[in-house]
């Protein structure tokens, strides 16, 4: 990326208070929240594939949305932040998303 993009990364988007606390928001924050979200989130999927199923369930939705995620909070932590704690936190559960999102496509298991 170049260097005007990755400084406009850090400009305030939102820098007030909410409920008396100062919230400061900008891209890369927003960056880390839809990492979080995503990573959190694909439980929901797994949870539902599983109900229905009647059985432990890995819908390939699961391993897009923790590649998606973890890609999301390695940015988020290594560009946004520079946290080499949420960058090793983030990076071996990158690399296994990553290998069971090949094998799930490599394998032509359940869609999403």
């Amino acid at each position: 990326m170049p260097l005007n993009v990755l400084a406009d990364m850090d400009q305030a988007i939102f820098n007030g208070k909410i409920f008396g606390k100062a919230i400061l928001i900008t891209p890369w924050k927003l960056i880390g929240y839809l990492g979080v979200l995503l990573f959190g989130g694909r439980w929901l999927p797994q949870i539902l594939a599983s109900k229905k199923a009647k059985q432990v369930k890995m819908p390939r939705v699961f391993w897009i949305m923790s590649v998606c995620g973890s890609v999301c909070l390695l940015c988020y932590f290594t560009f946004g932040k520079n946290d080499s704690v949420g960058v090793l936190s983030n990076l071996f559960p990158a690399f296994v998303a990553f290998y069971n999102l090949y094998l799930d496509l490599r394998q032509g298991g359940a869609k999403l």
